[in-house]
Formats: C-alpha cells, sequence, structure tokens
C-alpha cells in the first residue's frame, strides 16, 4: 500500500491560492517543495513543503465543490479553526522573518514556563504559534 511521505500526523492547509501560499512559506518559514500535485484546472491539488525546523505541513486550495468534504479556506469560513504548533530554534527570528513576509503578529514573543513563544496569523488566513 502507498505511504504518503512525511510524518504520520502532518496539518493540511486549506488556501485560497495555492500557488502564492507555497511561495509565502518558502519565503517565511524556509519550506522546500518536497512534492506538489497541480489540478488540470490550475488550482493546487496538494503540495508539502518540508519547513527549515524540520517540520513539515501540506497545503491545497481550497475545493468548496467537493460536497463531501467542503474544503474550504480560513477566508471562506470567516476565520481558521485550528492553530499550528511550529516549534523553532529561534522564535524572535522567525517571527521577524514571517512579519517581513506580511504575517500580522497576534501576540509578541514572551518567555512562559514551557519556552518562548508568539502567535502570528500568516497572509493566508493560519494562525500559527
Amino acid at each position: 500500500a502507498w505511504v504518503p511521505p512525511g510524518p504520520p500526523v502532518m496539518p493540511c492547509l486549506m488556501v485560497g491560492n495555492g500557488h502564492r501560499a507555497l511561495d509565502w512559506y518558502g519565503r517565511a518559514f524556509g519550506g522546500r517543495e518536497v512534492n506538489r500535485h497541480d489540478m488540470e484546472d490550475g488550482r493546487l491539488g496538494h503540495a508539502m513543503p518540508a519547513l527549515a525546523n524540520g517540520g513539515a505541513i501540506y497545503i491545497a486550495d481550497e475545493f468548496p465543490d467537493l460536497i463531501e468534504t467542503a474544503d474550504l479556506a480560513p477566508d471562506s469560513l470567516g476565520g481558521t479553526t485550528v492553530t499550528v504548533a511550529l516549534a523553532v530554534d529561534d522564535v524572535d527570528a522567525w517571527l521577524a522573518r514571517a512579519r517581513a513576509e506580511g504575517a500580522a503578529t497576534i501576540r509578541e514573543p514572551r518567555d512562559k514556563f514551557y519556552g518562548r513563544n508568539a502567535r502570528l496569523r500568516d497572509p493566508l488566513g493560519h494562525v500559527w504559534r
């Protein structure tokens, strides 16, 4: 049986413009494209960028026409229903790079009992902490 690449659990982020998202995650989070499937209609079926922290995500264009799943992006829903945890070596540097690429800071970096963290909303509407 075919086994998808990557860790056994990985978020798949639905976005309004998959090609723009793939580019943004590359610039802001050091994403390197591992695989990609473009649909005949031009939408991004799915892609997996490996992030500079060793993690990975799937991203795909939204597919509101799929009745059984109605895969929608945060903008279509009026917000996101998930927050993605991203463990990094330097919170301030990662946040600065994401801001430079258009992310909005939700919470400035601060030290907590479990380590330093911040929260941001990427230009595609997803929240990262």
